[in-house]
Parts: C-alpha cells; structure tokens; sequence
C-alpha cells in the first residue's frame, strides 16, 4: 500500500472540491446582485477576484485540513467518522471565510447573510464529502476484499494464537489483516502456527522485523502461562509505530483501561499511542512556534543580560551544546548557557547534583530561575523539542534508565520539551535512581497529554522562575 500516493489523492480531491464548490459559489453571489444569468457568467469570468478566489481559498482549506489531521491514517478512515469530521471541519471553515470575505457583501436583507452562508456550507460539505466518500469506499473495497491489507505479525505459537488467526481468516469480508509470520515468546519444541504461517523467530527480533517487513500491526495473542511476558513485548515495540492489539482478559474490559475494539467476532484490545489527537498535535505545534517566537522578542534583553553574565563570571564559552535524544530516537544538539565551568565534563557524562562544585555562582542563579534553558526556544522553532514535553536525555542515562525501566522508552514518541511534568514536580535529577523517580511523572503527563496540561504546566513552570525556586 502507497499511503503517499493515496494521501495525495485525498489532497488533489480536496483542494478540487474547494475550487469547484467556491466557483459555484461565487457566480451564485453575484447572480443573486445582477439577476442575469448571462451578464453574471461573464462578469464572473472578468473578475480578478474569482481567479484569486480558486487560488487562495483550496489552500486555505488545506491548511485547515492538515491542521485537524484530516489525512493522518488514510487507510483507517471510516465512512461515518469521514462524514462527521468533514461536517465539523466545513462548519469551522465556513464561519471563518463568512466574517472574513462575505460580511462587507451589498445585501437587501440580512436574511440574504443567511442564504450566503448555508449556501456555501452545502456546496463546500456536500462536494468534498462526495469526494472523499468514493476514495474512502474504494479502500474500504479492497481492504474488505483483501486487494490489500496492513502487514500484521502474531505473537503467540499455540492454541489463543491459533484461534485468533483462525478467526480472522475465516471472515467472509477481511478485518484488513495481512499475516506474514508469527513470533514466538516462549521456546516450545515445536510450535503449532507453523503450519499456517512462517515462523519469523523470537519477539526480542520485532524491532528489526517491522522493519524489514514494513509491520503495520501486532498481535499479542500469548497463552495464559506466557502472560508475564506481554510487559516486555509492549516495550520492545512500544517506541515504534506499528499498532498493537492483544487478547483481552475480563479484568480489562472492567477496569476500562484500554481502548477496545474489535475484528468481527474477535475482540481485542488496542493499545494506544496517539496520546493527543491530531488536531490538538497541530494546535501545539503552532502554539509552539508563536510562544518561541514571543518569547525571543521579549527575552532579548534577559539573553543579553546572561550572555554578559556568563562571560564575566568564568572563562569559556557563553553557550554550551549536548547531545540528546529526541522524538524516535534521533539525536540532536540542546544549546543552553553555560553554567558551568569550562570542562567540567570529560569523558563519562556526568550529572549535577545540589552541591556541584562545577556550577558557577551565575551558573547557580540562573539554575533556579531556569534562564540557562531559554536558548531552547530556538530548538523548539527548528521542530527538535516542543515548549512542554518529557525532558530530553543523553543516550548514555538511557540505556541505563531503560534496564530498570522499560517503558521510558514511551517517552520517545514524543517530542521532549523545555519544561516537562517531572521537572515542575521534581526539577532536575542528580542520579538515575532520581531520573526513574521523575519518570512517574512523565508517563503521567503522555496518559494525560492536551493542550490544558501543556498551558498548567507552563504556568507552573513561569511560577517556578518568578519565585526562583528551581533546583
């Protein structure tokens, strides 16, 4: 499947939909001003600003549709949530395109505001609702008819791994699933999927083989002697994008802890990783390069006033840079100002601690204040960090981070921030034992993850700076 080609589909069938339902539009408006139709159609054909109209106005919609994630997922869109987002979307899109282009329109009656505005919104969400219905229809067609299907692996060897993959076979329509092998989690002398399918070897290989498979989806489906492993399944592929599904236990519908689906008569249970909506992902993105931009308006003196400070207070550098490890694992420089001295770090990475001898007193203040991390806003422009989110680490504290605990691996699938949960509550860490500490704090942010908690967390945050408070 050629997700690139479909999502351009959707984006050609869009920006046409926009055009044609503006076009219409506007030769409506003007013969509802002339009430000629022929005198409308060549006006409309002379006016400079129907011809800016089909230019600027598709985009425009673009734009909103990339902003609400419209084309996030492309082969998993569902006809009836298609119908109610383009509804939604259309209605946002309207309003904003009535105050700003039609409210200054010569009317009779204010009556005539409301025929403009329902006029557009029908032709806009009846058009591109057309056309997004029949791509949409032609995917579900050949998901259905098993044209094509998300590569999936099973993790299981035995009798619930077996069953489910009966199951899905057997369906008259296909639940979209394409098996291309199991993984085992437990050595048997022999393994009884065998027979259906290939034996692709050991989870511990999952990384690798979704890959080189290019996986779309796994499926836990151990045996209930092999439950204790499902922990150490979910982190070897938890940092990836693959969508995983695992066979339920009645204790999981009750606690309600999961999001369930189902594939046909097969129930399971999805394990989510989007943890904010693609709308709100946008919104905070956009939120992140405004407030950056702002605040290095704003912040220029204070960068003045620092850079003169560190030079003054020891030799070296006014900035100092680190690698760390960002969203997916890809690693980047985090710039901050130097508050410590010159080479106080030389071959293994080394953390600070209350007391450090190597923070120079600037160095100190500008700790408590956090003014050392303010040359950050300009990572965060660069896309590399966000202005909230887990606080990024070197690779060296990871790797023993992640012996203890498996699951900061979570934390990659976002992007790390200038500010995080963990370091309002509990600033920075001086040893590992304090990083596990502080991640409770992280994972809680990702199960709570919005726009809401991203502005708390930044207000706790300008607090701990006014007050001076930071460690």
């Amino acid at each position: 499947m050629n997700k690139k080609i479909q999502t351009a589909k959707f984006v050609v069938a869009d920006l046409l939909s926009a055009a044609i339902a503006w076009s219409i539009f506007f030769f409506l408006r003007k013969s509802a001003e002339l009430q000629a139709m022929n005198d409308t159609l060549q006006i409309v054909l002379n006016d400079t600003k129907f011809y800016t109209g089909i230019i600027v106005i598709p985009l425009f919609w673009l734009f909103l549709y990339l902003l609400s994630g419209s084309y996030h997922n492309i082969y998993r869109k569902a006809r009836m949530r298609e119908l109610g987002q383009t509804l939604l979307i259309t209605i946002i899109g309207v309003v904003i395109i009535f105050f700003a282009l039609i409210l200054d329109d010569v009317i009779k009656t204010y009556r005539d505001y409301y025929h403009l505005f329902i006029n557009l919104l029908l032709l806009h969400f009846l058009i591109t609702v057309t056309f997004r219905l029949i791509l949409t229809s032609r995917n579900l067609h050949k998901l259905r008819h098993r044209i094509i299907g998300f590569n999936t692996i099973i993790v299981g060897s035995n009798g619930n791994a077996i069953s489910i993959y009966n199951e899905i076979e057997s369906q008259p329509k296909s639940s979209f699933n394409r098996f291309v092998g199991f993984v085992h989690a437990v050595e048997y002398p022999s393994y009884k999927l065998e027979q259906f399918i290939p034996n692709l070897g050991h989870f511990s290989n999952l990384q690798h083989l979704i890959t080189e498979l290019k996986i779309e989806e796994v499926i836990i489906a151990t045996e209930r002697s092999e439950q204790r492993t499902i922990e150490q399944i979910i982190a070897e592929i938890e940092d990836t994008n693959v969508l995983i599904k695992v066979i339920p236990d009645m204790q999981d519908f009750l606690l309600g802890t999961v999001k369930t689906t189902s594939i046909y008569q097969t129930p399971l249970i999805q394990v989510s990783f989007d943890f904010m909506p693609p709308w709100q992902l946008s919104l905070k993105r956009f939120l992140d390069v405004v407030l950056s931009i702002i605040a290095i308006v704003v912040l220029s003196p204070v960068y003045l006033f620092c850079t003169i400070g560190v030079k003054l207070s020891s030799k070296g550098p006014v900035f100092y840079t680190q690698e760390r490890v960002g969203i997916s694992g890809k690693k980047f420089m985090i710039p901050k100002f130097r508050s410590m001295i010159t080479g106080a770090e030389t071959d293994t990475p080394m953390l600070s601690s209350k007391d450090d001898i190597r923070v120079t007193p600037f160095g100190r203040m500008m700790r408590k204040t956090r003014l050392d991390e303010i040359p950050q806003f300009l990572t965060v422009l660069k896309g590399e960090m966000s202005l909230v989110g887990p606080r990024p680490e070197r690779q060296y504290f990871i790797d023993q981070i992640a012996k203890r605990a498996p699951h900061y691996r979570l934390l990659l699938k976002v992007k790390p921030g200038i500010t995080s949960w963990g370091q309002v509550k509990y600033g920075y860490a001086e040893n590992v034992d304090q990083m596990i500490e502080r991640l409770k704090f992280d994972i809680l942010y990702l199960e709570n993850m919005s726009l809401a908690m991203d502005i708390k967390i930044m207000a706790y945050t300008l607090l701990t700076v006014m007050k001076g408070s930071g460690q």
